[in-house]
């Protein structure tokens, strides 16, 4: 097997690149790091086609290594079958290497097995070459050997149709035909289960749809009723064709075999092939399903971590809540915590004058910006509360609605608990709320990503699979945005190309005993952290306020290139920043030449070049922040017609939801979207993207709202 080849067919990449990609990533090199510093020799594939890439080579480097297992096996059972040493060398799937594996792989006790114990394997080969049926009776006979326990002339028969059906079942070409037969003709059903029935499956409840076009989210759907015993789920499959072709496969013309060879293939089929091909169709469709939510998944979370931050304001968390009080909580530009504290302006409670006196003070008092309000539980008598105080000229700041998904998980975890050992939970969250709000990147990574709710059906999905595309996710979008070295959390260290948990901790460990950072080589000092990891990190590390290439994505590896192109330019590190410099770097167009005099690549000379006229910028500014209408608060002031606008919220399979202001998200149908036909939503949506809708349905009683933008 040829991986390079393969890879490059499969992905459309040249060979010399996929090996390129190959070496860099056994040499230990990070995915952001190859994605950003290594243009030249990967063709400049972006860090999702470099993960692609990872995931099938690390997929066909397991492949090749099963079958060398298997040939090793195959050789010391003395099989020299150069047809099947060819099959086994050529397939690219898992299953059917092992469906061509499985008539030789040692097996446990079967009826089979039993059979050939009891010698009866040689009446089995009897019946299927089909001859002399004349002498069968007699040659059966033969078997009967109470020693061996073969009673009578029907134990022997049914061992050699036992012996048959094995066969049957381990045919390599037969299973991949009935599987390809039943995934194209076959129905998936499903029947509610009347002892432990929900109505949530109600759609569900007396369903079929055929196989191959069953859409994601109603596999994973289907999946979670059977998981929950309210649904039974069952394949139809054209059954009898598939015995009959197997029987085609055996037959030598019509004789007096047929019967007994039916049996067996009946057998075969019934007790061994179908059970388990429907196992696996059923375990392929969960995968396609899983592997088609997660494309959605990532691509929500990556939208959402990269919302713009709220620079440079003061920040009040608001934590709604009924019994327990609205928990409160103000942090500081750089995220400090100057207060925290609890009102009752909510049921049973209603201690609204008080808590208007406590806003007043502390807004004043602090000189809050902004307030970050929770859209939980209470959150909609929240906001009238607050509403009213700034429309009374009671406070003068304006408030979000911030989504407090996964805030309650943060709150409660060790990371939580480490990080404000002095509150209690309920106030980590208002924290939460805060701080989310000036920086979303860096506090969401604090939190499982599949607590986050930007998902669908996340709980029920392989969590290990899961969790790796979310966690690269992640990786991509701290490293694209970079890292302030002297204010980053252990926890968003991390997530830094080239650095572990405990380099993390290293690194903070050594900035409070030493102070501040002031250059990127200054992290070879730090205890552990070698050159790999110094290569790796240094780019995506960002300090400002010093050595001004340090606070760029320019890596120290080309300091020297940049300050040759600077000089090619006649400019100087003090000319950084400047509209003169800018217009030199913007006027560059003969990129190939200057390249060349550079001896660098076109590629890193473009990244330099953008570098260089954009010194501290967060690429998050370019994203358009989200502008809620606050007349309309409650699900019960909708009413059909009305034009609102709001924000994407989540993204599924079969459409959106959008955050149009009232506390309960409004759905858009995949068909409402546009006005041209789409395959999925992420084709014209993304989390975080405005987006002007018309309300064409409202259920209060149920709290759903249907939303058009469409129709717009």
């Amino acid at each position: 097997m040829n991986l390079i080849n393969i890879l490059a067919t499969e992905l459309e990449i040249k060979p010399s690149r996929v090996e390129a990609v190959i070496n860099l990533i056994n040499e230990g090199n990070t995915i952001p790091f190859i994605a950003r510093y290594r243009k030249e020799m990967t063709g400049s594939l972006s860090d999702e086609k470099l993960r692609q890439f990872d995931e099938r080579y690390r997929y066909l480097v397991g492949l090749e290594e099963r079958k060398k297992s298997i040939v090793n096996s195959l050789i010391e059972q003395n099989i020299n079958d150069e047809q099947l040493f060819k099959a086994i060398d050529e397939t690219l799937v898992m299953s059917e290497l092992e469906d061509l594996y499985r008539p030789y792989k040692p097996k446990k006790k079967t009826r089979a097995s039993i059979a050939k114990a009891r010698g009866l394997e040689p009446l089995a080969t009897f019946i299927l070459n089909q001859e002399h049926y004349e002498k069968l009776n007699d040659y059966v006979n033969e078997f009967i050997d109470p020693k061996r326990e073969v009673n009578s002339f029907e134990e022997a028969l049914n061992g050699a149709k036992d012996i048959i059906a094995e066969m049957i079942s381990d045919n390599a070409s037969y299973r991949k035909h009935i599987r390809n037969v039943n995934f194209s003709c076959g129905l998936i059903c499903t029947k509610k289960n009347d002892k432990n029935y929900s109505p949530i499956f109600e759609m569900y409840q007396d369903y079929q749809e055929p196989i191959n076009k069953i859409v994601a989210h109603r596999i994973l759907a289907i999946n979670r009723g059977e998981k929950a015993e309210a649904l039974k789920v069952t394949l139809s499959t054209p059954d009898d064709d598939n015995i009959n072709y197997i029987l085609n496969q055996l037959l030598k013309g019509e004789n007096q075999f047929k019967p007994i060879i039916f049996e067996a293939a009946s057998d075969a089929y019934k007790r061994l092939i179908k059970p388990s091909i429907d196992n696996e169709i059923r375990n392929d469709l969960t995968e396609i399903a899983e592997n088609r939510s997660i494309v959605t998944f990532k691509s929500n979370l990556k939208e959402l971590l990269l919302e713009p931050p709220v620079k440079n304001k003061v920040v009040l968390g608001f934590d709604p809540a009924y019994r327990t009080g609205c928990k409160l909580a103000i942090v500081d530009a750089n995220g400090k915590v100057l207060y925290t504290g609890v009102i009752y302006p909510t049921p049973p409670q209603n201690k609204i004058e008080e808590a208007k006196k406590v806003i007043k003070e502390i807004v004043t008092k602090y000189k809050v910006d902004l307030i970050s309000l929770g859209n939980g539980t209470a959150s909609r008598e929240s906001e009238a509360f607050l509403k009213k105080m700034i429309d009374d000229h009671e406070i003068d700041c304006d408030y979000i609605i911030t989504n407090e998904a996964g805030a309650s998980v943060y709150s409660a975890s060790k990371l939580g608990t480490e990080e404000f050992p002095q509150f209690d939970v309920s106030l980590r969250s208002a924290v939460s709320l805060a701080r989310r709000v000036q920086d979303p990147l860096a506090e969401l990574i604090k939190i499982d990503p599949k607590s986050i709710g930007v998902g669908q059906y996340q709980h029920d999905m392989n969590q290990k699979h899961l969790g790796e595309a979310l966690g690269g996710v992640v990786e991509d979008c701290v490293n694209m945005v970079g890292v302030d070295l002297n204010n980053a959390s252990p926890s968003l260290l991390s997530y830094v190309s080239g650095i572990n948990s405990g380099l993390a901790k290293s690194i903070v460990a050594y900035r409070e005993n030493n102070g501040s950072f002031k250059a990127r080589d200054e992290l070879k000092k730090v205890p552990k952290l070698g050159d790999k990891a110094f290569e790796q990190c240094a780019g995506f590390l960002r300090i400002s306020g010093h050595y001004p290439l340090d606070n760029t994505a320019v890596h120290p590896e080309s300091y020297n290139i940049a300050l040759e192109l600077l000089k090619e330019l006649e400019l100087s590190l003090d000319d950084l920043n400047s509209e003169e410099c800018k217009k030199r770097l913007e006027s560059i167009t003969d990129y190939e030449k200057l390249a060349a005099k550079l001896n660098i690549g076109v590629p890193t000379l473009k990244d330099i070049v953008s570098e260089l006229t954009k010194i501290g910028r967060d690429p998050r500014d370019l994203n358009k922040k989200a502008i809620l209408r606050h007349d309309v608060i409650d699900i019960k002031d909708l009413k059909e017609g009305m034009i609102l606008e709001g924000t994407v919220r989540n993204i599924m399979d079969f459409g959106a939801f959008i955050d149009i202001g009232v506390h309960q998200d409004g759905l858009v149908h995949i068909s409402k979207i546009a006005s041209h036909y789409i395959k999925h939503p992420l084709e014209v949506l993304h989390i975080g993207q405005i987006v002007r809708v018309k309300v064409i349905g409202v259920d209060s009683a149920n709290k759903k709202i249907s939303l058009s933008i469409r129709d717009v």
